[in-house]
């Protein structure tokens, strides 16, 4: 055991358990992302009295995804060929960044903080970006257009939060935020509320969720998110789909593991330790999901100028969050 910033962290005497289980977080990531997502759908189905697709829908998909042509059109160039990776490597990397199965940190941890995880996942959604604009279709341009309206918003969010959790914690390295804000003084503090809250609201427009956008739409006109992937097809389509379900799974996984609480995480590297930790993140992640389809039923899209107001509202929340973080109000 060693000490960081005050918190007690297992050593690294047995370096190939800890790849093994940095290789596990990954795997986890990758393979966990599509069945939560049929499970989400299913339940969404069920909210609307409807059976709904199976819960491994998804896998089904991207096995068709992957085994048709990619079609692009011939005004793409080099940027719509590496948009595909780029976008669903981008979560997975940023997995090895944070606590998704142990409390303490694995060897690739060090690479980067919470700021160079959002970082990574900026690139990943530039990247995609640039890839709707090179299409040449108006359709995905006018989802472009839209999605940076709601960037505007989003990017200071992100950074607001960061702020709280690195006063709070006085580093932003996620294995440090998440132990600083499960402990007396701030589990109940509001700076820690605030947080968590902006948090989910960030997650709503960061994934395309209701009632920012409706990620089951299929009308040109209203798509903003899924307005990106209008113009892909084949692998391409198959990488930005799966990339997408990594990168909610991958917000939830922070809200989940580093804002709200390290509950579940495994303590040791015992390998029914880490099998159990997969086991409780896993019932986090579909409880927190099952919450937000639930709050999905009860609203509708909102216009896109409204989701302004939305973003607004959480870029108070989170401001009202440093100040209280800032100062110590409540703790």
């Amino acid at each position: 055991m060693f000490l960081l910033w005050g918190y007690p962290i297992v050593s690294g005497g047995l370096g190939v358990n800890q790849y093994v289980v940095q290789v596990l977080q990954v795997l986890f990531v990758l393979f966990f992302a599509p069945l939560l997502k049929g499970i989400l759908e299913r339940y969404r189905a069920r909210l609307a009295r409807r059976y709904g697709p199976p819960i491994w829908q998804p896998y089904r998909d991207l096995w068709k995804w992957w085994h048709k042509e990619t079609v692009r059109s011939h005004q793409t160039s080099w940027v719509s060929e590496w948009a595909p990776i780029l976008y669903f490597v981008a979560p997975p990397i940023v997995a090895m960044l944070i606590p998704v199965l142990t409390t303490f940190p694995l060897p690739f941890a060090w690479m980067g903080d919470m700021l160079g995880g959002g970082m990574i996942l900026a690139a990943g959604g530039l990247a995609l970006l640039l890839a709707s604009l090179d299409s040449g279709s108006v359709y995905p341009v006018l989802g472009v257009s839209r999605i940076r309206l709601i960037a505007t918003f989003t990017e200071p969010l992100v950074l607001l939060l960061i702020f709280i959790a690195a006063t709070i914690a006085r580093a932003t390295i996620p294995f440090v935020v998440n132990q600083a804000l499960a402990h007396s003084p701030w589990i109940l503090s509001p700076a820690h509320i605030l947080v968590v809250a902006g948090w989910f609201m960030l997650l709503i427009a960061e994934t395309g969720r209701i009632p920012v956008d409706n990620p089951s739409s299929s009308q040109e006109l209203s798509m903003i998110d899924p307005a990106r992937t209008f113009e892909s097809s084949g692998q391409d389509l198959a990488l930005y789909e799966w990339g997408g379900w990594m990168k909610f799974l991958v917000l939830n996984i922070i809200m989940m593991n580093v804002l709200l609480t390290p509950w579940g995480l495994a303590t040791s590297l015992a390998p029914m330790a880490v099998l159990l930790a997969m086991l409780l993140v896993a019932l986090k992640i579909i409880a927190a999901g099952l919450i937000l389809i639930t709050i999905e039923a009860g609203f509708a899209k909102l216009r896109l100028i409204r989701n302004v107001d939305f973003l607004a509202a959480a870029i108070v929340l989170a401001f009202v969050g440093a100040i209280s973080a800032a100062i110590g109000i409540g703790i």
